[in-house]
């Protein structure tokens, strides 16, 4: 209370001397016999308006040690309204006062002045306090200099004692070159990195540019590598808000950031237009999709989400982080299995979804080809119980969570996923006028629970080496949070019975991968070994079939694809046979019926 109530007077003291120093500019031999008797009213009366402005506008709650352009931006707005107010007393006190009339604009202007030296001044000081330049020790060469870093740069000229001191920054944009930003110099393009860094002596290389593709990320990191210096990255465009970028967010680069693409643009209005207020159920929502899916759809209003679920603990635990981030939204965790129907049918009965996501499925290849009866009854049976229960309780959009292993499969899971996208298309067929049901086709999702990644990094961790199938398999990938945004994106074209395709980019090498993430593991020691392709993989995935033609949709990221209808009669002729074998467990038997039911399929050699 006491540093408050000596700022307040300090500014008192400073807007006082300006008022004098006005009149004493407009009326010199005032000055000269001390402060002329008809002066006192005035500086009386414009001292006591600047306090009750300054006290309406906070002024004394300002940090002056870290006084910022918008600081001073509310200080100019105080000192304005002041002038205007003692101008006005003027003008109606005229006679009385015997002031010049441009003596109160030119003390507003002094005051505004000597009090916004003052808090520059002060942080000046501050920041140049010797014990805490001292403890900045790590030289940074920021690679970015549009606002992110401008921002970090600054975040870091404040904060010293967090052992950082930026020296400058990189930048391949031409006008920024040769330029000095918040007092520090552009050197010159990215590819400069390794001579700057040397010449410089910089201690690490801090890449500054939320929005740069993977590609620009990679060459950062190699170039770094080269310079023999560390390096770091703040988050990307998804991770922060606008303007919310400090010391704390920097982090050090990581795989999704060396495949990071173009960040998604969203209609935001159309997803809201499907989603707000709405009741939505989410079928294996304690997974990594079907939970990075409930998070992204949060935030455009859902009135209820139903977390469905065989987990316990994981549904448990992003039911706890729901209601702590979104406590407005009613957040339910119900514990079941889609194979279960009347499980599913009590559930549809009670909460009457109008919304469903679909993600709930076994997605692991080898797995699924020891025991290919497991996934024909939770991928494909347990589609179809949930499609029922759409169809029967009128539910009004169903997006099912598709892969591109559906598409022309060498595996058992990726047959059972075609089936179960030839299950949603015969679903849809039935659907009435309101409804809609609509399949969404992607790649592997870095950090999903069926990544290579994860095992990668533990056999890093354990000295090598990184076991990979084959030299030339490539795969496609996204990241978690851009895989569920695009769900919710296809999830608002819905148009009845297409299968969505998202745009993944280029494929990547596996062996690339592992390489990559040898290297951000600072593990240049551990060697990759070929084992080997294992039963149901195949080298390059594919994201269509040759039957299928795709077309462009509303959204440049997203495509559709008429899949090839199949007489339903059949469909259901078959998948009751596939029932009949999975239940017995006769693996032959369950691919020789989806070898029937997929007619490009590949996994005949399999039989």
């Amino acid at each position: 209370m006491l540093y408050l109530l000596v700022k307040a007077c300090i500014d008192l003291a400073l807007w006082l001397l300006a008022a004098v120093l006005a009149f004493g500019f407009r009326q010199p031999s005032a000055i000269d016999s001390g402060v002329a008797i008809s002066a006192l009213p005035y500086l009386a009366v414009t001292t006591a308006v600047m306090a009750v402005v300054s006290w309406y506008y906070h002024l004394a709650r300002q940090s002056w040690q870290r006084a910022s352009l918008l600081d001073l931006v509310r200080l100019a707005q105080a000192t304005g309204l002041t002038t205007l107010l003692v101008v006005a007393l003027a003008f109606i006190l005229q006679p009385q006062w015997h002031l010049p009339r441009s003596v109160p604009v030119l003390a507003g202007v002094l005051g505004l002045v000597l009090m916004g030296a003052a808090r520059m001044l002060t942080r000046l000081l501050y920041e140049r306090r010797p014990h805490r330049r001292a403890q900045a020790k790590r030289r940074v060469l920021i690679v970015g200099a549009g606002e992110a870093g401008t921002l970090i740069a600054k975040e870091m000229q404040r904060h010293p004692e967090a052992g950082l001191t930026p020296i400058g920054f990189l930048d391949d944009e031409v006008t920024k070159q040769r330029r000095s930003i918040v007092g520090l110099p552009v050197f010159g393009p990215v590819g400069d990195l390794v001579a700057v860094a040397r010449r410089e002596q910089a201690a690490e290389i801090l890449i500054a540019v939320p929005s740069a593709p993977g590609d620009f990320v990679r060459r950062v990191v190699q170039l770094a590598q080269s310079a023999e210096v560390r390096y770091r990255i703040i988050p990307g465009v998804f991770e922060i808000l606008a303007g919310n970028v400090g010391i704390n967010e920097i982090r050090e680069v990581n795989l999704e950031d060396l495949l990071r693409r173009e960040p998604v643009h969203l209609n935001t209005a159309e997803i809201a237009g499907y989603l707000r207020g709405r009741v939505v159920l989410v079928t294996g929502a304690g997974g990594s999709i079907g939970s990075e899916i409930v998070r992204q759809l949060c935030p455009f209003g859902p009135a209820k989400v139903l977390l469905f679920g065989r987990g316990e603990n994981s549904v448990f635990g992003i039911q706890q982080e729901l209601e702590h981030d979104w406590p407005e939204i009613q957040v339910l965790g119900l514990i079941g299995d889609v194979r279960d129907d009347k499980r599913l049918r009590a559930i549809f009965r009670e909460y009457q979804p109008e919304v469903v996501f679909h993600a709930a499925a076994h997605k692991h290849v080898p797995l699924m080809e020891q025991s290919p009866s497991e996934a024909v009854l939770n991928n494909i049976f347990g589609t179809r119980n949930v499609v029922q229960c759409c169809l029967d309780f009128g539910v009004q959009r169903l997006v099912n969570i598709s892969t591109d292993k559906a598409v022309n499969p060498t595996s058992v899971m990726g047959a059972s996923k075609r089936v179960a996208e030839m299950v949603v298309s015969a679903g849809a067929a039935q659907a009435k006028a309101h409804q809609a049901f609509v399949s969404v086709r992607f790649g592997n999702v870095l950090g999903s629970r069926g990544s290579v990644v994860p095992i990668f990094m533990k056999q890093i961790l354990a000295g090598g080496p990184v076991t990979v199938t084959h030299p030339e398999m490539v795969r496609y990938f996204m990241t978690i949070p851009e895989a569920a945004r695009l769900v919710l994106q296809a999830g608002g074209l819905a148009e009845n019975g297409k299968v969505y395709v998202l745009n993944m980019g280029e494929p990547v090498k596996i062996a690339d991968l592992a390489r990559d993430l040898i290297h951000l593991s600072g593990a240049s020691h551990v060697d990759i070994v070929y084992s080997g392709v294992r039963p149901g993989e195949k080298l390059y995935e594919e994201l269509l079939t040759t039957s299928e033609e795709t077309q462009a949709t509303t959204h440049q990221e997203i495509f559709s694809a008429q899949l090839q209808q199949c007489d339903p009669q059949t469909l259901e002729t078959q998948l009751s046979r596939l029932g009949h074998f999975a239940a017995q467990g006769d693996a032959r038997a369950i691919r020789a019926v989806m070898m029937d039911l997929i007619p490009e399929n590949k996994f005949g050699s399999l039989r």
